[in-house]
């Protein structure tokens, strides 16, 4: 059984889920992966739980360009051990930096003595992120700068983006970071 609340984030409401001590899942209302990745869950809204409360205090934080750290907030992402690693790396993307998805892939090959790793692989991990904003896969964009794949919508990878300090360029209906 997982527990829920809701924080009223500048983007729309964000759904938090928890059992009582670690993080399993946020996602924005109507986010289609995040309703999939829990349909077969039992969810009980449980606003009042320490860990829903402390999460709901960093989005205080980050929504208030605080720069809040996830140290004392625990994360229980579900998914394979590859999709583990991905989301790891993630998390130590700093505030206000990217990464590109190369980068990432580089990154994991070393972690896992590869010779190379899919850049497609990675991306496909991320898409699969259950935990939105918190495993920060917002900061990360196509090796042009162009922002890609965000399953809450490229405008609100965007929104994040600006309240992290960028500067965020349309060009031909496509968004880049500059």
């Amino acid at each position: 059984m997982l527990y829920s609340s809701c924080y009223f984030s500048p983007l729309g409401k964000l759904l938090i889920l928890s059992d009582e001590n670690s993080i399993y899942g946020i996602g924005l209302d109507g986010q289609e992966i995040f309703a999939k990745i829990f349909s077969q869950e039992e969810i009980v809204e449980k606003p009042d739980l320490d860990i829903q409360k402390h999460a709901r205090k960093w989005f205080e934080n980050y929504f208030s360009a605080k720069n809040p750290s996830l140290e004392e907030i625990s994360l229980a992402p579900q998914g394979s051990d590859f999709r583990k690693n991905v989301w790891k790396i993630l998390t130590e993307i700093p505030y206000g930096e990217v990464m590109t998805y190369g980068e990432i892939a580089k990154k994991l090959a070393v972690k896992l003595n590869k010779e190379k790793m899919s850049s497609q692989a990675v991306g496909n991990a991320i898409a699969n992120n259950p935990i939105l904003i918190m495993i920060p896969c917002h900061r990360v964009i196509g090796a042009n700068g162009n922002l890609t794949g965000f399953s809450a919508g490229i405008n609100n990878k965007a929104r994040l983006l600006e309240f992290e300090g960028h500067k965020i360029q349309v060009y031909n209906q496509k968004f880049y970071v500059r």
